[in-house]
């Protein structure tokens, strides 16, 4: 960063907006030696660093709740008896409490991040599910694994946005959150694979699922401690990676766009509530959570719909699990390139939503085989195109260091929320059409329509008083929501 922009922030508090602005515009030398060419070849060297090992945090994180339901179908319910009454769907809804709890007090940067991964990896092994005997020590395990993963996903969405302009996160957004996706939807061929261990070592199949899964999810946890970077403010040389003059440049670019590169405040509880009062964070959080009560219905249920509903074996149901996923990934890539060009959001929500009813009535009202899988497809990528384009959304439309943390971690609690209702709504006992669940799911997107064209028309309402001069947004002069 430049070091007039230092020296403002070294400033006492009462320093007015318009004085930081003049000191941000006086010096901007180091951005101004960087050509376009150079530029770009600093972002995608951030891209190659940051994006992959994001990508692979989440993939694991996601793949060790899918693997629930996949050992769920090749011998745990019937070991562990978890059909009797709401045994499972009790596993799968105990995650969620702890979890939505510590999301916000678990905030943190890329080191935290990655030693509470590991540590959730060892006691994934060394405790681990498939070592349990008795289906308690299922739901006490998934207490402990809620509390130790809650800081991930906030974590990396914050980190994620120091280091792009607001028009550029959408796309990385859908990046990581593909690399997670598909990387998760792989738990299907990997649970098949692992089955067939089934007598190794005295064990059953479903039990090497999840101790292969877990050494798997070690492995990827220890190396984000030595891969995964940190804050642009805090690389001060670079540290091998990028030297003080890219820094810069990221940091400049990032406070010319919406003036918010300020990390290294004090925290104090007052910062960092004030944003609760804003309703759009709310807002943000209800599409989120409207969003994965769908998604997380899908990961935990796809297999027993496909095998029980659909009628196809428990190995070719967990093999059909990964297109889905992977369709979805592409799906959530075009849109986030086709949003960013356009500097637009809702009309992905909007779309993604009428895709997943549509899905919906597909798998549940249709009789033909090929079409109800068509519709899983729809179901699958629609509610999950949604997240990063919710991410997205929220992250351009906010700025500040404590309200980017407050956000990230109100979004993703709230995310833990749609879990706790899909677990609730999706029911053992309801299969295998899962109606009640259905319906909960489609008027989950009719209501993330609503809430999408409310905030829409409000933030075009506020715009149009910006560009008159009647109105500030943020205390930055000249900026505008992206609707």
């Amino acid at each position: 960063m430049s070091s007039s922009v230092k020296h403002v922030n070294s400033h006492r508090d009462d320093v007015s907006f318009a004085e930081k602005a003049e000191a941000i515009e006086q010096e901007r030398p180091d951005e101004e030696q960087f050509s376009e060419n150079e530029i770009r070849k600093i972002i995608r060297k951030v891209d190659r660093r940051l994006i992959p090992m994001s990508g692979l945090l989440v993939a694991i994180c996601l793949l060790d709740r899918a693997n629930l339901s996949n050992a769920n179908i090749a011998g745990m319910s019937k070991e562990l008896h978890l059909g009797i009454g709401t045994r499972y769907s009790l596993i799968v809804l105990i995650f969620f409490a702890p979890y939505v709890l510590a999301e916000i007090p678990a905030a943190a940067g890329s080191w935290y991040v990655s030693t509470l991964k590991l540590c959730r990896c060892l006691l994934t092994l060394r405790k681990g599910f498939g070592f349990a005997h008795h289906w308690t020590v299922l739901v006490a395990l998934r207490i402990l694994l809620g509390i130790l993963e809650a800081a991930l996903f906030p974590g990396l969405i914050y980190l994620m946005s120091l280091w792009y302009t607001r028009y550029e996160i959408h796309k990385r957004y859908s990046a990581f959150y593909f690399i997670g996706l598909v990387g998760s939807a792989l738990g299907g061929i990997l649970a098949f694979a692992f089955m067939q261990m089934a007598g190794l070592g005295g064990l059953a199949a479903w039990r090497w699922i999840f101790i292969m899964e877990g050494i798997l999810t070690v492995v990827i946890g220890a190396l984000s401690i030595f891969f995964l970077i940190g804050y642009p403010q805090d690389l001060k040389d670079g540290s091998g990676f990028l030297t003080e003059r890219q820094i810069s440049i990221v940091l400049d670019r990032v406070e010319k766009d919406r003036q918010d590169t300020e990390v290294d405040q004090k925290f104090q509880w007052s910062n960092f509530i004030k944003p609760a009062l804003d309703l759009t964070v709310w807002s943000y959080g209800l599409l989120y959570t409207f969003s994965t009560t769908t998604a997380y219905a899908v990961a935990y249920f796809l297999p027993e719909i496909l095998n029980r509903e659909l009628g196809y074996s428990v190995g070719v149901s967990q093999l059909l699990t990964t297109p889905p996923y992977v369709f979805a990934g592409i799906l959530m890539c075009i849109e986030g390139w086709v949003c960013d060009k356009l500097q637009a959001r809702s009309p992905a929500l909007l779309y993604n939503a009428m895709q997943t009813i549509l899905g919906l009535c597909l798998l549940s009202w249709t009789h033909i085989s090929g079409v109800r899988l068509f519709g899983v497809f729809l179901v699958t990528s629609g509610c999950n195109a949604n997240i990063p384009a919710v991410m997205s959304w929220q992250a351009n439309n906010i700025r500040g260091h404590w309200v980017r943390t407050f956000c990230s971690a109100v979004l993703v609690a709230m995310g833990g929320l749609g879990g706790i209702i899909g677990s609730l709504v999706f029911r053992s006992q309801d299969a295998p059409k899962y109606l009640p669940g259905i319906y909960a799911a489609i008027v989950s997107n009719v209501l993330l329509m609503v809430v999408t064209v409310s905030l829409t028309l409000y933030f075009w309402l506020v715009n149009r008083q910006v560009k008159a001069g009647n109105r500030i947004i943020a205390d930055v002069p000249g900026f505008l929501y992206t609707l």
